[in-house]
Formats: structure tokens, sequence, C-alpha cells
């Protein structure tokens, strides 16, 4: 009788299909995009403000969106949309400029502690932990209150000069693994000064470690100047900036005045979100690995 049945071998299963990601897969496009138009307009805003930014136009005060006032009008009947575009400037401008400062010191600093001795070391570290231990934002105010008048240098010096110790002690961490290395004593031998070591050889290996805590502290510094302006400690009214005009808040509620806060902290919280969004894109490690379909 015929079998019913069939032999057959193993069949071959084929080996899996890798494809590289595409170029936009796991990157936050949208905060890119969102975050490169914020800067885009407000490095040109220059060429397409319908009015002056600093204009008291006291017939149009507290004027609600329209077809001539598009964002409304403030308290002192200051064109907002002008007003947002031009303080976004301000406020990035002092964003960029405080962590500047803040990651030169603390890269100096953490290298230097990292090179030190043992002794040197822990005295360094110690008083990294003891600035560290102090909030931020309350030393920036002190500091700001013994410097008397806020202008955009000396609001970034104060913000930077605050917010260096958290990224000093990665920079530390990571410059005692890389000291022993060839490279670094080879240099050491020739007689490299301790700059051009830190410079030529140990940041470009430790500084993408620290490039998400640079990002963070861009967001930290916009966040810093908003509070100090809200607490009346930050920059005047003359110059605008979106610290400075989330000051008015007070007078904006009492007036029923929505939008003078609801516009001005869209575009803080836009940017914000934008620049954290980016952030943890970088300290994921910025590329997604190959998968199987």
């Amino acid at each position: 009788m015929e079998s019913k049945f069939v032999r057959v071998g193993i069949r071959p299963v084929p080996a899996p299909r890798l494809r590289r990601a595409r170029w936009y897969e796991g990157k936050p496009i949208a905060s890119m995009f969102i975050l490169g138009a914020i800067l885009l307009g407000c490095l040109l805003c220059g060429l397409f403000l319908p009015k002056d930014p600093a204009y008291m136009d006291l017939f149009n005060v507290c004027v609600p969106p329209s077809g001539e006032f598009w964002f409304g009008t403030d308290t002192m009947g200051r064109d907002i949309f002008s007003m947002i575009w031009h303080g976004g400037r301000v406020s990035l401008c002092i964003g960029f400029l405080a962590t500047l400062i803040s990651t030169v010191i603390a890269v100096t600093f953490g290298a230097l502690s990292g090179m030190a001795p043992r002794w040197l070391d822990d005295l360094l570290m110690r008083a990294a932990e003891i600035w560290l231990s102090i909030p931020g934002l309350l030393l920036a105010a002190l500091i700001q209150a013994i410097l008397g008048r806020a202008s955009v240098v000396s609001i970034s010096v104060v913000i930077g000069v605050t917010g260096w110790a958290s990224i000093a002690k990665v920079v530390r961490a990571e410059v005692r693994r890389l000291r022993g290395s060839e490279y670094v004593v080879a240099a050491r031998c020739m007689g490299a000064g301790f700059f051009r070591v830190l410079w030529k050889h140990l940041a470009p290996n430790f500084f993408s470690s620290i490039m998400f805590m640079v990002v963070m502290n861009v967001r930290g510094a916009i966040v810093s100047e908003s509070t100090l302006s809200f607490m009346g400690l930050g920059l005047p009214l003359e110059i605008v900036s979106w610290g400075s005009m989330l000051s008015l808040s007070e007078k904006a509620l009492s007036s029923g005045a929505w939008w003078i806060i609801l516009i001005p902290g869209a575009f803080l919280v836009a940017t914000l979100l934008c620049v954290t969004s980016i952030g943890n894109y970088l300290r994921t490690g910025g590329s997604r690995e190959e998968s199987n379909l």
C-alpha cells in the first residue's frame, strides 16, 4: 500500500536580511525642526518684524490677538509678536554664553582634579561637592543681587559660574580613566603642558561623555534666566527676553490678558522640550543598531 506520508529533509532557513536604519529613524526630527525654526526666526527677526519690540503704544494696551497685533500687546502696549522673536534672541544668547562659561570652568577644574595627586584631587572634589550642595538658583540670585543691575553678560556669567560642578565631576572621572593611556604619558614625557594635553589628547576623548550635560545646561540656563526675571532679579524691562516677558504675569492675570503669559510661555516650553529631546538623543548614543526584518 502506498504511504500517505512523504519524508522530506530539513528545510534550510534563510538567513535574516539586515538593513541599515534610515537616516531619520530614532532621531528627534520634529524637535530639530522646531528648534531650528525658532533659532532661525530669532536670528533673522530683523527682516520680518512688523513693529519695534520696544515701542510702547499706549493707545493699544492689552489688546488681544488680532490682524494688526498677531499675538496681542502687553500691559505697556508693546507688540508681543515682535517681542517673542527679539526676546528669544536674548534668552538663547544667555543660554549659550552661560553654557560656554560653565563648560570651560568644568573642563578645566575637572581635568586639573583628575591629573592632580590624590590629596589635591580629594580637596578639589570636596570643594566641588560643597559648591554642588548649594542650590544653584539661590546662589545665582545672591551673586546677581551683589552685582546690582543686570545685563546680558552679567546674567550669563552668574549662571555660568554656578552651573559647572556636575560636569566637572564627570570630567574628573574620565580624565582619571584616560591619564594612564600611552598617548597621554608620551605627550607628558615629551614636555607637553597641562593645557596642551587637555585640549589635544584628553578633551577629544571625553567630550562625547559630557555632551548630554552640556546640552542640558543650555536648557537650565534659559530656565534660570526666566526664573531670575520672574523674581525681579533678571534683566530690566527695557531689555526684552522671554524671562522679562513672563515677569509681567501678575499684571496679566489681574487684567485677564491671558495671551501675555500663554504665548511667551508656549515658546519657552517648546524650546525647552526640543532641547531636552535632543539631549536625550545624544545621551543614548545618537544611533540605532541594525535590525532584523
